[in-house]
């Protein structure tokens, strides 16, 4: 995730979604930031069910072996760690006021890391995606492995903003990653010398036959913008038809990517929100979308996730193509960090999301109307080599053919 984007923007909802996808040392992660809460909001009067919760604390503070050297700084931020695991929210954090501060770099258009999107699974630090051309890929780093240790030292007991921190840093500085790849028991240690890495949301190019493929990597504010530049192209070069590649992406801002809806959608629900109270929030696509009579495929893969699957899930349920590749990732919610009055800052989930047919994505994903399982885990790779873009491109030919 970047790192978690801590992002204040809630216009139309301008909160990251992303996979909990975090680009190492960069935002990327679905979240607002909000600052710190008045005082009527603080914890001064703790309701009665938490009443034993200051009651442990004095106790300790006098009577424990060690009370006169006892630090009420870490108790405190011990106990709100535990707070947030008792949620049994997979994407709640505790970020202290330096993590929290760190993180606010995420607001520069480049950042310094390795480049690589990770979010944590059931198996570990999972690697989403390394961004192409930066030094993770370089350095052999794959999409779908595990991360076990930074620099000698176990992370298997920390969060992810945790673990993300100990693998950040200046550009110019070597990390060792300690990786295990997903159909294999050996361990390999991998040594990343960081960079600086510009966010780049988008790439095309024209392929043989007048097929357009446009890689969608993530959605940020620059989204919209790029996909509509290469509508242009695509207009320029006449072309049949596009593939749009939505494969290895973490998601992004919200906003983002009901804009790139609007482009592809004629109308139709995009998915709709259930938040805390149960109040749900349906987002609908305008009508007369730029791009609403080009032929097209959509290409996705395990590791499409947050709002890469609100794209693909909008497209199959409107049936507006044909949805190719793996079952998606399955991340559905929308985080938020609060700040706290001391500048450390909790993160957990706020809301769901469902896509038009009211299939839950977190857990789930979006199930593509033609599976293709591919091993290939670092992308793009030569076009023979990519059976999955193969296959969208002989099922939009098939489409081409028939009109």
């Amino acid at each position: 995730m970047p790192l978690m984007a801590l992002y204040t923007k809630l216009g139309r909802l301008t909160v990251f979604l992303c996979a909990l996808t975090v680009l190492l040392a960069v935002a990327a992660c679905s979240g607002a930031s909000v600052g710190p809460p008045e005082p009527s909001q603080t914890g001064a009067d703790l309701p009665p069910d938490l009443a034993k919760l200051g009651e442990a604390y004095g106790i300790l503070l006098e009577e424990h072996i060690d009370h006169e050297v006892l630090k009420p700084d870490e108790l405190t931020d011990g106990a709100i760690r535990g707070l947030l695991a008792a949620l049994q929210d997979p994407h709640a954090s505790y970020l202290s006021a330096e993590q929290h501060a760190k993180e606010q770099e995420g607001y520069r258009g480049y950042f310094d890391g390795i480049g690589a999107r990770v979010t944590l699974t059931d198996a570990g630090l999972t690697v989403i995606a390394p961004i192409p051309g930066a030094p993770a890929e370089a350095a052999g780093i794959l999409a779908g492995d595990i991360i076990l240790a930074v620099d000698g030292a176990s992370i298997d007991h920390l969060t992810l903003i945790e673990a993300v921190n100990l693998i950040r840093g200046p550009r110019g500085s070597d990390v060792t990653l300690l990786v295990r790849r997903p159909d294999s028991f050996e361990d390999r240690s991998i040594t990343v010398t960081r960079g600086r890495i510009p966010i780049d949301s988008t790439s095309f190019r024209m392929l043989d036959g007048g097929i357009g493929h446009l890689w969608v990597y993530s959605f940020s504010d620059t989204t919209e913008g790029e996909v509509r530049a290469a509508l242009d192209e695509l207009a320029d070069a006449e072309a049949r038809g596009l593939v749009l590649d939505l494969r290895n992406n973490p998601g992004g801002l919200l906003a983002a990517v009901l804009d790139v809806s609007d482009l592809f959608l004629d109308g139709g629900s995009i998915l709709y929100e259930i938040d805390a109270q149960g109040q749900r929030t349906d987002h609908e696509a305008s009508r007369g979308g730029d791009a609403i009579s080009i032929p097209m495929t959509v290409v996705v893969n395990q590791y499409s996730a947050s709002a890469s699957e609100i794209l693909a899930g909008a497209i199959k349920a409107n049936g507006r193509a044909q949805v190719i590749g793996e079952t998606t990732f399955g991340k559905g919610s929308v985080n938020i960090t609060r700040e706290l009055s001391d500048g450390s800052a909790i993160y957990f989930s706020i809301r769901r999301w469902y896509l038009p047919d009211g299939t839950q994505i977190e857990g789930q994903g979006v199930t593509p109307n033609v599976e293709i399982t591919s091993d290939v885990q670092t992308l793009p790779v030569p076009l023979d080599d990519d059976i999955a873009l193969r296959k969208a491109i002989e099922i939009l030919e098939q489409q081409l053919s028939s009109r």
